[in-house]
């Protein structure tokens, strides 16, 4: 972790200076996670992303502490899924399924669909910690930060969102 924050720090800092490959290769780095953490929280992922990337970039000359990028970036992303939640909310959209249809998964072994499916069982806080911390692999500070929670409450949430998140697989028949 230490390696990604001195070299996205570095990145920022030269991309502040007009070095656009600099630029590119930060967003071509922070691109793929973040649209993954936004399709994890609105089914509106390309949208919501390139709303985030807009404000990130705009207001990327005026970031101050380079070596908190990734915070910074997720926090940004946060507050554009958070108004697409309010602008959506009370008309619901169908979504269209993730899960393969012929799917044949090992024995014990839980595929990305299911994990996704577990995912969407969640409630936002939850399956937002969750993304955080264990699939971007921020850490509990970084998630803090975004969240806008003490630490402490970090923690809860992933306890919780751990458990609902065994209960609802076992619920659904993929571990025992």
């Amino acid at each position: 972790m230490i390696d990604r924050v001195a070299r996205d720090a570095r990145l920022v800092v030269r991309a502040q200076l007009g070095d656009r490959r600099a630029l590119a290769e930060l967003v071509g780095h922070w691109h793929e996670p973040l649209w993954r953490y936004v399709r994890r929280m609105t089914p509106n992922a390309d949208d919501v992303t390139q709303q985030a990337w807009a404000a990130a970039l705009g207001s990327l000359p005026r970031l101050r502490e380079p070596e908190r990028f990734a915070p910074w970036l997720f926090t940004i992303a946060r507050r554009a899924v958070m108004n697409q939640l309010r602008q959506g909310y009370g008309s619901p959209d169908p979504l269209e399924s993730d899960l393969p249809d012929g799917r044949d998964p090992l024995a014990g072994v839980l595929d990305r669909a299911q994990i996704a499916e577990g995912l969407d069982g969640l409630p936002p806080p939850e399956r937002e910690v969750i993304e955080l911390f264990h699939l971007q692999d921020l850490s509990l500070q970084e998630c803090a930060e975004i969240l806008a929670v003490p630490v402490g409450t970090v923690k809860s949430r992933l306890h919780r969102a751990r458990r609902l998140l065994r209960d609802h697989l076992i619920a659904k028949g993929y571990a025992s």
